[in-house]
């Protein structure tokens, strides 16, 4: 069975996790949480590992590796987050932050920091920097305590945001499907934790998972095809 393939399988598998998993938070199931949510997550985790991303050489297999981590970091975010108590949610939230930090670094092997505002790139920032307060200006009346850890995790994702449309902006890819991947895949990652923050900060109800849990792993699957893929 080709390497591709098994990739493949994964992402249904995933996919398949995900569907079941969305269908019983809906039925506020959580037994159904919990059987669905780690195979989900261990399904994408497994796509680079199948693939053998990770076997690439120079800067490809470095890029492989951090994103690898940064699906790692994801997984155990999920499995934390399955839990309501707050201890659990800031571990979630620390996992999810660290994972972030990766796919940074990951974007920033193929396009240094320092393009990140560059040429089309400006006017990229300045929207993200625009989306970034209006984000804390939304949650701010509701974050107490957890105003510091909210800053400086909307600072990291904002962050991860221009390095992954930076791929896209700046690459010199003969085939583009790989930048576009990566970045389509940071977009919906920040939107997909806008719906964990709504939950957790504005109104809990079934449409902040119904939307963000298919979101959240459509950018992780993204993401982590963005290094699988063999043109």
């Amino acid at each position: 069975m080709s390497a591709g393939l098994l990739g493949v399988i994964a992402t249904v598998v995933c996919l398949g996790a995900l569907a079941a998993l969305v269908a019983a938070e809906v039925r506020r199931d959580r037994a159904g949480r919990f059987r669905w949510k780690p195979l989900a997550s261990i399904a994408f985790v497994a796509i680079p590992l199948l693939t053998g991303a990770l076997g690439a050489d120079g800067r490809a297999g470095e890029v492989a590796a951090w994103v690898t981590a940064g699906l790692v970091l994801g997984a155990i975010g999920d499995v934390l987050l399955m839990f309501e108590a707050e201890r659990a949610f800031l571990g979630g939230l620390a996992s999810f932050l660290l994972g972030h930090l990766a796919y940074a670094v990951a974007f920033a092997r193929i396009v240094p920091p320092g393009r990140w505002g560059e040429g089309g790139m400006l006017g990229v920032l300045a929207a993200a920097l625009v989306a970034a307060a209006l984000v804390l200006r939304w949650l701010w009346p509701k974050l107490g305590a957890m105003r510091g850890p909210v800053i400086g995790y909307v600072t990291v994702i904002t962050a991860m945001v221009l390095g992954g449309v930076a791929v896209s902006v700046h690459s010199d890819a003969v085939d583009p499907t790989a930048p576009i991947l990566a970045t389509a895949g940071a977009i919906a990652f920040y939107a997909s934790d806008l719906a964990v923050a709504r939950e957790k900060f504005v109104v809990k109800d079934v449409w902040n998972r119904a939307i963000g849990l298919p979101l959240y792993y459509g950018a992780q699957l993204l993401i982590a095809w963005s290094v699988a893929y063999r043109p």
